[in-house]
């Protein structure tokens, strides 16, 4: 098996994938394959920028862009093609309608003649409400970081994996750990930064894992996100995700006909519901 490190990549924080550019009536952003989305055993023009940065990327040209003072509140995206790495990918965003309390926004990317994708945003100001108990808890953080390391270090593992920190619940099941079991994955997740987990950063990390398909096969299909939808109830704080941590489970809900479906659900260190997401992804 190949050694990661033998394919030269050029090192770009987080950060800096995520500084956009002025660009007249746009935004432009530059992406290296240290985001790529394909195994470190090979080379990361492999594959293509990772679909959670993208998600990210959208989410920050709408609030940028629009000059956007509410809180993203949900965000949508169709990813058209795979964009291409070490040249600008161009966005341009649009206010659909909105005002101080709530805008409705979207936001196409490109390189050149080829769309790269198309995402819609709802922004909203949140308000006191009554606090539910949580459908799940979390397991404690502390004594999660004490058992376990903190990286997810296969060759197989995507480029983009080295700028997330993993302590998995129990796992990881990549390649047929799930297989005879719910096909569902739990873990704590923060960027390796360790920044405070904010609107960006949880774009990020609501797609920072292998498909959950992948844990239900020995040999798993090759696959491409479609559409990937996010929903925000609450904002993250240092206070719900200390030192950027947060608890998230991914799971299966449908594979057939050519296709899959799963579910995130992301909570904070106490139980609190911070955010969903749902991802149709085709099988090649």
């Amino acid at each position: 098996m190949l050694d990661p490190v033998s394919f030269p990549v050029t090192d770009q924080t987080l950060d800096q994938a995520l500084d956009l550019r002025v660009e007249g009536d746009a935004l432009s952003a530059f992406l290296t394959g240290t985001f790529s989305n394909g195994p470190q055993a090979g080379p990361p023009e492999a594959g293509a920028p990772f679909g959670g940065l993208m998600a990210a990327l959208a989410a920050r040209a709408m609030r940028q862009g629009l000059d956007l003072k509410v809180p993203l509140r949900s965000l949508s995206v169709q990813f058209l093609a795979a964009a291409r790495f070490d040249q600008d990918v161009t966005l341009r965003p649009r206010k659909l309608r909105g005002g101080r309390r709530v805008a409705y926004t979207a936001v196409e990317a490109g390189q050149g003649d080829r769309p790269a994708l198309h995402a819609a945003g709802t922004w909203g100001v949140d308000s006191e409400t009554v606090v539910l108990t949580p459908l799940t808890k979390a397991p404690p953080l502390r004594a999660a970081l004490a058992a376990q390391g903190r990286q997810m270090d296969s060759p197989l593992s995507p480029w983009f994996t080295r700028h997330v920190d993993y302590v998995y619940e129990s796992g990881p099941n990549f390649l047929g750990g799930n297989i005879g079991k719910p096909v569902v994955e739990r873990l704590w997740m923060r960027t390796t930064d360790g920044a405070p987990l904010d609107a960006d950063r949880l774009c990020f990390l609501l797609d920072a894992l292998y498909p959950p398909a992948w844990t239900a096969f020995t040999s798993p299909p090759m696959m491409t996100s479609v559409d990937l939808r996010y929903d925000i109830l609450t904002d993250p704080t240092p206070e719900l995700c200390p030192d950027g941590w947060a608890f998230f489970e991914f799971s299966l809900l449908d594979l057939g006909l050519g296709w899959t479906l799963d579910d995130c659900v992301c909570w904070g260190a106490d139980g609190t519901p911070i955010a969903l997401a749902r991802q149709r992804r085709k099988i090649l």
